[in-house]
């Protein structure tokens, strides 16, 4: 008598390789993938994983995106989930597939076909980008700061603008080298202090026409009333306090209504010429999941989740992290889009997830603020913590802060690659910190 063929283990789809994305994978990798209880796949368009929050530090050069970065197919074979490299442009409910649009190299020769992958459990981690607000020439002249490969084409332009600066004689009256950095939110406020440092630094390597306190000007553009509006107001004024002392712009309450190739207009009609205009103002998620075959999304396409994270629409289907619009409850707004959402989401979905292997209920996500922390490089960092060490927030600042900022990265590498292999990658980060120059030269 012949036996029907075994069917083939739960397959979960993960996509997006973030912070969530990737935490998720190698949790269900090591509980389920090792032992043959599910098939976790991990898709994303990158070959790489970086933390996002340390793209402001790319972009300025005060690290080296190469030494950071965690290798998808090294870390799928380390922790027995799978990956596939493409970018996600569809989904078809009824059949259970989602497709991936080709990818081809820098000439456009095709690398890989057109994809259709299967699932059981679908898991959207997809992130989000910057939202230009349908402003004109945004798209166009600035830099959006998504992505490492963004970061490194900010910090080239940098660079060259600074040897440029080295060759040319000085003009009387000539207008410094300008930088504008639209959003004052965390990412900007923390660019604009490492874009500070970095020109300090390099004035140092033989840069003789290059004075950083003459000839470079740093504006931050924020159409909010203060910088990091959506942060506690004492954190706010703090940085702003430490910017101004950096001699760092800062324009509140200003609305961008353009952005050409010489600089940025404001609704006053003020016209900040411009050298490199970055734009780091507000996030929605990719477009196309405002068509992902009927499911919710809002007004910035995050996908509607219940507190279970499943999809309004379709049980089978989950979204965490910034593309995922999360209730809260008791009149509270949906989970904010932050780092440490993401880590919480994926730590509560791959405890669900095996339960649901086991046939018991999904849990509901409760988020829980731990406060936050804003780097402003070597100057400083602040921050306010709340949750179990005191009733509200404490407010903390300098060293304290700063080795707090570092230990939530810490805390990520953790959580993807285990305690003894950050072990070791800290101790080659202060090899590396000794041995290199203090900033990416090239």
């Amino acid at each position: 008598m012949t036996q029907a063929p075994a069917s083939h283990p739960h397959r979960i789809t993960i996509v997006g390789g973030g912070a969530g994305g990737l935490e998720l994978a190698v949790r269900l990798g090591k509980k389920l993938g090792k032992k043959n209880k599910a098939q976790v796949t991990l898709v994303d368009a990158a070959r790489t994983h970086l933390w996002k929050p340390l793209l402001h530090q790319i972009a300025a050069g005060t690290m080296d995106s190469h030494t950071d970065e965690l290798e998808y197919l090294a870390l799928a074979r380390n922790y027995h989930f799978r990956f596939r490299l493409g970018r996600m442009d569809g989904l078809d409910r009824g059949k259970k597939e989602i497709y991936l649009a080709p990818t081809c190299d820098e000439e456009n020769n095709e690398i890989l076909p057109r994809q259709a992958i299967p699932y059981d459990t679908l898991v959207l981690a997809i992130g989000s980008q910057s939202n230009d607000f349908g402003t004109p020439g945004a798209q166009e002249h600035c830099i959006m700061l998504d992505s490492p490969a963004a970061a490194e084409r900010f910090h080239q332009r940098l660079i060259n603008s600074c040897l440029r600066a080295q060759t040319k004689a000085k003009l009387p009256g000539q207008a410094p080298f300008t930088v504008t950095i639209i959003g004052g939110g965390a990412t900007g406020v923390e660019l604009s202090a490492e874009l500070h440092m970095t020109a300090r630094i390099m004035s140092t390597y033989g840069l003789a026409n290059f004075d950083p306190g003459k000839d470079l000007r740093i504006v931050v553009v924020e159409a909010a009333p203060r910088l990091l509006q959506a942060l506690p107001e004492r954190l706010s004024s703090a940085v702003a306090h430490e910017l101004q002392s950096l001699h760092i712009e800062i324009l509140t309450s200003e609305r961008v209504v353009e952005v050409t190739k010489d600089g940025v207009r404001m609704a006053d009609g003020t016209f900040i010429q411009s050298e490199l205009v970055v734009w780091c103002a507000g996030i929605k998620v990719p477009d196309f999941t405002r068509n992902l075959d009927g499911l919710d999304v809002n007004r910035l396409n995050q996908l509607m989740v219940r507190r279970t994270l499943q999809s309004t629409r379709d049980a089978s289907v989950f979204a965490i992290g910034d593309c995922a619009s999360c209730p809260q409850g008791d009149g509270k707004p949906p989970v904010p889009p932050r780092a440490q959402s993401a880590h919480q989401e994926a730590m509560l979905l791959a405890r669900s997830l095996m339960r649901m292997l086991e046939g018991k209920p999904l849990r509901e996500f409760t988020y829980r603020d731990y406060g936050s922390l804003v780097s402003l490089g070597e100057y400083s960092a602040v921050g306010s913590l709340m949750g179990a060490i005191a009733r509200g927030s404490v407010f903390i600042e300098g060293h304290i802060a700063k080795w707090m900022y570092w230990w939530l990265y810490k805390r990520h590498q953790i959580a993807v690659s285990g305690w003894f292999r950050t072990w070791l990658v800290t101790w080659a980060e202060a090899i590396n910190w000794a041995r290199n120059p203090r900033i990416k030269l090239h």
